[in-house]
């Protein structure tokens, strides 16, 4: 069966630059960077005290207070990227209730709320009743659901940080099977509690560059040392394009490949030559019916990972060669930190904007150019370039690998 054209409609995002499409796509292009201290709650002890918190995110300018008490911040980030993307989509969702779906990604899903549930817990405190449907991940994708009246298909993915991606493919799989005329892939993500980020800093994952939060995220650069927790919200409204155009729909881009891989290497270290990496972006192509030179730009994993991004960079270079063949890279972590199951959705956006204006957002704080990194990763400002096809990669603990390829739209 000849799979159907799909296009975006609707986009939202909730990020540590920008709250809305236009705050966040004019945060990168200026440069802008959301890393400070940690003020969600006392980290003077732990060793790692920096984040990307969501600062000016007010629950009851995208929901009603009551429904916001039952939610989990990554809840709450989800639904209002959600919200942006369904206004903005237009799409007649009383009318055709049952023709629209919805693909939840996240990666720790309820995390704060189980930390601080069990840190009350253990003061004396009883667990109250909304404490299991705040933790667990689909009712995210339900509360959007109860609100939107949306009865169509929904699923939610646990991919780690592939997840905002891999709900797009999932979307796509929906939609090709009939299963839907429009789905709506959403992520949220976050998981500031003291657990997580004193585990984490114990597995060697995070910047401890505690005196300097806005330099701390430097994909890319020889001095990196870590990841920067961000947290947030991303959607996109996916549709085929004859749905689309019999509604009169505004059309963002094309969903033109996607593809997800396992390394099969190791529970958080990638596969060393980016091998399986490699082999999603390949497959991602494949599915397009693209070749390497029809990519115009990679918004890149780049978390500033000493061993990812060395396997990204490798991966990127088996599948479009050197520095004189790729395509200009960049990592928009610099600026939002790593939004995880939101990250895949927030910087598929990115690559639609880059698309729509001709415009590259930069890879921020990269100061001194690894010997090992040595692509062209669009360093410190936007640049001007004219594109009609992008790619951006997500790649989660467990060696998930996922690619989504952005095309522009011609009737």
């Amino acid at each position: 069966m000849k799979e159907k054209t799909l296009v975006i409609t609707g986009m939202g995002a909730v990020t540590p630059v920008g709250i809305g499409v236009t705050a966040y796509w004019n945060a990168l292009i200026e440069g802008r960077c959301g890393v400070g201290p940690i003020t969600r709650f006392d980290a003077s002890d732990l060793p790692v005290q920096i984040a990307a918190e969501l600062k000016d995110f007010n629950p009851a300018d995208h929901m009603p207070k009551t429904l916001a008490r039952t939610m989990d911040p990554f809840m709450q980030f989800a639904y209002a990227a959600a919200q942006e993307a369904l206004e903005s989509s237009g799409f007649p969702i009383e009318a055709e209730s049952d023709r629209i779906g919805i693909v939840m990604g996240t990666a720790m899903a309820g995390v704060t709320t189980v930390a601080h549930t069990q840190e009350a817990f253990d003061a004396g405190r009883r667990v109250g009743p909304r404490f299991v449907p705040m933790a667990i991940g689909n009712i995210a994708a339900a509360q959007i659901a109860i609100a939107r009246g949306i009865h169509g298909p929904s699923m939610t993915l646990n991919t780690a940080c592939s997840a905002g991606g891999d709900a797009m493919m999932v979307a796509a799989m929906l939609l090709n099977a009939g299963e839907a005329d429009a789905v709506l892939a959403v992520g949220g993500e976050s998981i500031l509690c003291p657990i997580v980020v004193s585990g984490l800093s114990q597995a060697k994952a995070l910047s401890r560059c505690n005196d300097d939060p806005l330099h701390a995220c430097r994909p890319f650069d020889l001095n990196r040392d870590g990841f920067v927790i961000g947290e947030g919200g991303g959607a996109l409204l996916i549709e085929t394009e004859e749905h689309a155009l019999a509604r009169g729909a505004t059309i963002h881009a094309v969903l033109a490949g996607w593809a997800n891989t396992s390394d099969a290497h190791h529970v958080t270290a990638p596969c060393p030559d980016g091998a399986g990496a490699a082999a999603c972006m390949k497959r991602a192509l494949q599915r397009a019916g693209m070749q390497p030179s029809d990519i115009g730009y990679i918004n890149a994993h780049g978390t500033s990972t000493p061993l990812g991004d060395k396997a990204e960079t490798l991966a990127v270079k088996a599948v479009f060669g050197g520095r004189e063949t790729a395509p200009p890279v960049s990592a928009t972590k610099s600026a939002t930190g790593h939004l995880m199951g939101a990250g895949g959705l927030t910087e598929a956006i990115a690559c639609i904007k880059a698309i729509q204006e001709g415009i590259l957002p930069p890879t921020l704080h990269l100061d001194t150019p690894d010997p090992d990194c040595d692509l062209d990763y669009v360093p410190h400002t936007a640049r001007k370039v004219e594109i009609t096809a992008a790619m951006s990669n997500s790649l989660g603990f467990g060696g998930q690998n996922s690619s989504i390829i952005l095309s522009r739209y011609e009737k």
